[in-house]
């Protein structure tokens, strides 16, 4: 199964390194679904974990480790090219629904702009995705 993983999950596990957020980062190391990520959300990503805030919580050398690691062992695909009519509230969100679309992945988030698009298509809470991932055959 692909999984695109909004920034703002890794910074969850980050934060809260026992909560469903780092809960789902660990299991992508283990191999329970396969991570896709763009150089957009590298960026993004690189970008906030290097925020002030949240320097006691990761070093900025823990934080280049993670994104060397995300781009060796994950799938990294182009940014694909937004052609529709915007469907999220938030704009800047828009290339994470169509990086997922591009890659038949779907996406973990916790925010409440892409969850309001649950209905539409395959996007997931933590939380949600834990339990989703719970009720998949083979999976414990």
């Amino acid at each position: 199964m692909w999984v695109v993983l909004d920034s703002n999950v890794f910074i969850s596990a980050v934060i809260t390194p026992e909560g469903n957020a780092a809960t789902v980062v660990r299991l992508w190391f283990e191999g329970a679904y396969d991570l896709v990520v763009s150089d957009r959300l590298l960026s993004e990503l690189d970008r906030a974990l290097h925020y002030r805030k949240l320097s006691r919580n990761i070093s900025s050398e823990e934080a280049h480790e993670l994104i060397a690691l995300l781009k060796r062992s994950a799938n990294v695909r182009d940014d694909p090219v937004q052609t529709t009519e915007p469907r999220c509230a938030d704009p800047g969100d828009e290339y994470l629904i169509a990086l997922a679309e591009a890659a038949g992945a779907v996406i973990v988030s916790g925010d409440r702009h892409l969850l309001d698009l649950a209905d539409e298509m395959p996007i997931y809470s933590p939380r949600a995705f834990l339990e989703f991932l719970a009720l998949q055959p083979g999976e414990s």
